[in-house]
């Protein structure tokens, strides 16, 4: 007699989700991935119109503001809490970095990607860790970056603040696995986001830096990638949302790398 194996259910349907940095990339896609899963998600970005755009087609809330800011994290919680009924998975996602070397980088350049990268993601953490212990359990996936796995001279600062971040993770994942909350981190390589490919973005900033055309920099990235390519947005999303979920009931503290083979290491 043959067993029947029911379909991979993640459990997500009702959960209260908020996404930061979700007005594009890899945040847009975590917040319609979880949409789609029925879960309830708050959107939450600098890009009011285009935040409001992507909740619009999702059924979704959103939440406008500089996560850099404590009392903007504070609305977030508050949000959660009075108008959604709680809070059951945080993905902090809201990151940036630009091509500058370790002698060109400015006080206040390091200290902005700290306050992205470790103080906003720690505050909203810290918010949103107990609450949801209080409620039997939760999920929060930092995303992060190969980087911050290894150094990299193409920008110190996101390097050293993701690798912070890394450990921040970590910390909150001991600090509260015995209240059910479960705290991991995702590693992305390159991504074919804005980041990258926007005008502007890491590609041309490459490019303007080696005295290469944007399409050799772009090959040249790509090459660094053990499959050879770019990830897409959406599939850095699949292993967030895999994440929030109920399957990935066991995996706490880790730091999933999604890197395309980048990071070279069985760990």
């Amino acid at each position: 007699m043959g067993v029947t194996i029911a379909s991979m259910d993640l459990g997500l349907d009702g959960k209260v989700c908020v996404v930061t940095g979700a007005s594009r990339g890899i945040g847009l896609e975590v917040g319609r991935t979880l949409c789609a899963e029925g879960a309830r998600v708050l959107f939450v970005g600098r890009d009011a119109d285009a935040l409001a755009q992507a909740a619009e087609d999702c059924g979704a809330e959103y939440l406008a503001g500089d996560i850099t800011d404590p009392e903007v994290d504070e609305r977030v919680v508050a949000t959660c809490a009075e108008q959604m009924g709680g809070v059951d998975v945080l993905v902090n996602n809201a990151g940036t970095s630009f091509v500058r070397g370790l002698d060109e980088l400015t006080d206040e350049d390091w200290q902005g990607l700290w306050e992205l990268h470790v103080m906003a993601p720690m505050r909203l953490m810290r918010a949103a860790a107990p609450r949801m212990a209080a409620r039997g359990g939760g999920r929060i996936v930092n995303v992060c970056s190969s980087a911050g796995k290894r150094p990299s001279l193409t920008n110190p600062a996101y390097s050293v603040t993701k690798a912070a971040q890394l450990s921040l993770s970590r910390v909150f994942a001991d600090a509260y696995a015995d209240g059910n909350v479960l705290v991991n981190a995702v590693t992305p390589g390159p991504v074919a986001s804005g980041l990258w490919t926007a005008e502007g973005g890491m590609a041309d900033q490459n490019a303007a830096a080696k005295g290469i055309s944007r399409e050799e920099a772009l090959e040249a990235q790509s090459a660094k990638v053990p499959l050879g390519r770019f990830a897409e947005p959406a599939e850095i999303a699949d292993v967030v949302v895999f994440l929030c979920s109920e399957r990935a009931s066991t995996v706490t503290g880790a730091a999933w790398s999604v890197d395309g083979g980048t990071f070279a290491s069985i760990i």
